[in-house]
C-alpha cells in the first residue's frame, strides 16, 4: 500500500488498484477534501483514457468502482511534462517576475497574462516528494543520465498529440484545454502513459466563450479546474510556504461545482453522484469484479 496526495495505491504483482479518494492538494500540501472529486476524476481519466487509447498506449485495465482504476503496473519515468498553449499559472507567475529560460528555450518579451502562443509549448519538470517542490528542468538535462533520448522524444511526440487532441475536442464542447500534465512509465521495452490525464486536478480548462473579452480586459480566465483553489489559496497570502489555510465550505462546493459542471460538459452526461459509505461500497464492487486485494 502506498498512500499519495489523492490516492491510495494497492500493489497487486504486476498491477496496481488506484483508489481516487476527494482529497485535494495544491503548492504540494493536502488541504482537506471536495465533495465527489474521486469520483469525477476518475470517470474523467476513464473518458479520456478510453478517447486517446489509439494516441498513446495507457495503464488502464479495468474501473470496477467508480472511484477505482485497475492498471498496469510501470516503472515510473521521474520527470512530467506539461504541455501548454496559454502563459497562466505558474508559468505566468515566473514570467511576470522576469524568470525565463528555466527549461531550455526563452518565451518571448511582451507576453500577456493568459495570452495563447503561436505553438503549444512543452515545459519538462522533475517529479518532487511530498512536501517538496517539482523543479523546471530542461531537456538537455533529462537525456544526459535520466531517461533515453529516444524514449524522451517519444513521450514529447505523445504528449503533443494527447493535447491537440484534448484540445480539439474540448473545443467542442465549448472548453478551451489550456495546459495539462502528463506523466508516463515502461512496461518491459514500451513506453505507455500513467496516472491521469486531462482532468481538473492535472489539467487547465476555460470557458470557450468568455476567453476573448475577458483577455481583452485583463480579467481572469472563467476555470473549471483546481485553478480555483490555488488563486483563493495566494489570495489567503499562502503559496506553499508554512501552513496552508482551513478550506472552507464554501471553496469546498465552488470546486466540487465547477468539477461536475466540467464533467458534464466534457462527456455530454449529467453527473451522478454516489452517495452513502465509499469504503463498503468499493469493497462490494472488488468482490463482484473479483478482485481481491
Amino acid at each position: 500500500h502506498y498512500k499519495g496526495k489523492v490516492r491510495e495505491n494497492f500493489h497487486m504483482g504486476d498491477e496496481i488498484l488506484m483508489v481516487t479518494t476527494d482529497r485535494v492538494s495544491a503548492f504540494d500540501h493536502v488541504l482537506g477534501t471536495i465533495p465527489f472529486k474521486g469520483q469525477i476524476l476518475t470517470e474523467i481519466a476513464n473518458f479520456w483514457f478510453d478517447k486517446t487509447s489509439n494516441i498513446a498506449p495507457n495503464h488502464i485495465i479495468s474501473s470496477p468502482d467508480p472511484q477505482v482504476l485497475i492498471a498496469q503496473k510501470a516503472e515510473t519515468l521521474p520527470v512530467e511534462v506539461i504541455v501548454r498553449g496559454y502563459i497562466t499559472g505558474s508559468l505566468w507567475r515566473e514570467y511576470s517576475q522576469g524568470i525565463n529560460g528555466q527549461y531550455g528555450f526563452m518565451l518571448p518579451d511582451g507576453l500577456k497574462m493568459d495570452q495563447k502562443f503561436t505553438k503549444s509549448i512543452l515545459t519538462p519538470s522533475t517529479k518532487a516528494e511530498y512536501g517538496l517542490h517539482d523543479e523546471p528542468i530542461t531537456r538537455g538535462a533529462i537525456v544526459n543520465g535520466m531517461i533515453e533520448e529516444s524514449i524522451y522524444t517519444q513521450i514529447e511526440k505523445y504528449a503533443i498529440k494527447l493535447f491537440a487532441a484534448g484540445q480539439k475536442w474540448a473545443a467542442q464542447q465549448g472548453l478551451i484545454l489550456v495546459d495539462t500534465k502528463y506523466e508516463f512509465g515502461m512496461v518491459a521495452d514500451e513506453l505507455i502513459v500513467i496516472d491521469e490525464i486531462h482532468t481538473p486536478d492535472s489539467s487547465r480548462y476555460w470557458l470557450a466563450d468568455e476567453y476573448d473579452d475577458r483577455y481583452a480586459s485583463g480579467e481572469k480566465q472563467n476555470m473549471l479546474d483546481k485553478e480555483n483553489i490555488r488563486q483563493w489559496l495566494i489570495k489567503k497570502g499562502f503559496s506553499g510556504e508554512g501552513t496552508p489555510p482551513e478550506l472552507t465550505d464554501d471553496i469546498r462546493i465552488f470546486l466540487a461545482e465547477q468539477y461536475i459542471n466540467l464533467f458534464e460538459m466534457l462527456t455530454n452526461q449529467s453527473f451522478e453522484p454516489m452517495v452513502g459509505d465509499v469504503q463498503e461500497r468499493i469493497l462490494k464492487n472488488l468482490e463482484h469484479a473479483g478482485v481481491h486485494a
